[in-house]
């Protein structure tokens, strides 16, 4: 069986979950001897083993660089030097004729799309080669835009391909519940498959902390609250904060360490300070490896307070490195990991009364990290990809029954 793979990031080149939950969900099935072809829009280095990585990009391009975050812009480097910017709707455009032309030079059985950003592509294949398309839904636009009606133009591709796909899945029943309400598509249509973690991937920690600052405040009877992830709207952190102003007022010996980037980043900082909480917030801006690792190992609590969360790989990751969560009761995750507080976004005395609970209950904080490290240590991907399996057999043997 052989799949085309449609996806926007792998790591190590990824800003957030879906590069990851990729990554892993493709191993997994490679064990079930399917065939992957993963076609990303950029050329990676990097060598996977257990699948072929083709770029989708102009000949001649040596580098795409980044810019911004929710729709971002592109910057071609060429091997002669020239340099040309593209914005997400043509950098699309472009990965739509690329897998078009891959379309006249490999054989695939069924494509697999991730998100939006490929969806045009795999309706495309559909459309041209007959082949049965799975839509792998990891957020829709709502989620991105915090709530809102988001951007009309991604709505519309996101409404055009659910009502084309031969299969749909979502992450979460959360996010099934939202491709319903949002475009109409019956709920026996949407199948959940649940993301995953393997204890495998939580790397082993080494005595030296990055944040040795933060071990010396906690040798002060300081304890850390921490949050990981994009700074966008869809992520909640203004309530974040201003339940960290709640909290510091109770206990001053609390500290915010906020990782990551995104549009949001200054606005975050300048209202620290409006809230009069700067000197207890960190921002450390975008990490990856032991920085990151770390990050999650001097915490004493890990918070992601989004306001639509499709699912949620860091919780999970979180209670890998020993450290308990809060979540949004809007996340995907909260339908899998039972031992972690629980809240709603918006309610921001009761996010600081969660939060001061574990900070000043050394027993419930063991409790649940003990709770949580138990659920997620029996966590594997096979579990999705013998789902994902099962997909892909059923439409391949319907459509062999239609021949």
């Amino acid at each position: 069986m052989k799949v085309l793979m449609l996806g926007w990031e792998l790591p190590p080149h990824n800003s957030g979950g879906l590069g990851v939950a990729c990554y892993h969900l493709c191993k997994s099935l490679a064990k079930k001897d399917i065939d992957i072809e993963f076609v990303l829009p950029y050329d990676s280095a990097e060598d996977h083993e257990f699948m072929k990585v083709t770029a989708a990009m102009p000949y001649g391009v040596k580098t795409i660089l980044k810019a911004g975050i929710a729709y971002d812009s592109y910057k071609y480097v060429y091997k002669d030097g020239k340099i040309e910017w593209h914005d997400i709707y043509s950098q699309q455009a472009g990965y739509e004729a690329a897998v078009d032309a891959l379309s006249d030079e490999t054989d695939f059985d069924i494509v697999h799309a991730h998100d939006w950003l490929t969806f045009r592509a795999a309706m495309r294949l559909k459309v041209k080669r007959d082949v049965p398309i799975v839509l792998h839904v990891h957020s829709v636009e709502r989620d991105r835009a915090g709530g809102n009606a988001g951007n009309p133009m991604v709505r519309e591709i996101e409404e055009m391909a659910f009502h084309m796909a031969d299969h749909i899945i979502a992450v979460s029943g959360h996010t099934k519940k939202m491709i319903h309400q949002d475009y109409n598509i019956p709920l026996e249509n949407i199948e959940v498959v649940h993301n995953s973690l393997e204890a495998s991937t939580i790397e082993p920690l080494d005595q030296d902390n990055t944040y040795r600052y933060l071990e010396s405040l906690r040798g002060q009877g300081y304890r850390i609250v921490t949050n990981i992830g994009r700074l966008t709207i869809q992520k909640g952190l203004p309530n974040l904060l201003r339940a960290a102003q709640l909290v510091v007022q109770q206990r001053p010996k609390t500290m915010f360490l906020i990782v990551g980037s995104g549009e949001q980043y200054v606005e975050l900082i300048e209202l620290a300070a409006e809230l009069g909480i700067g000197k207890n917030v960190i921002f450390t801006g975008f990490l990856r490896g032991k920085a990151w690792r770390d990050a999650f190992a001097i915490s004493d609590l890990f918070v992601m307070p989004s306001v639509s969360e499709p699912f949620g790989l860091t919780p999970l990751e979180a209670a890998g490195y020993g450290t308990p969560s809060m979540v949004s009761k809007t996340s995907g995750v909260s339908e899998i990991l039972y031992h972690a507080l629980k809240v709603d976004y918006w309610d921001v005395d009761e996010m600081a009364n969660q939060i001061l609970a574990v900070v000043n209950n050394d027993p419930l904080r063991d409790q649940l990290t003990e709770g949580a490290q138990t659920e997620v240590f029996k966590m594997s991907w096979s579990k999705a990809a013998d789902r994902i399996f099962d997909i892909y057999d059923h439409h391949l043997r319907r459509k062999a029954v239609a021949v």
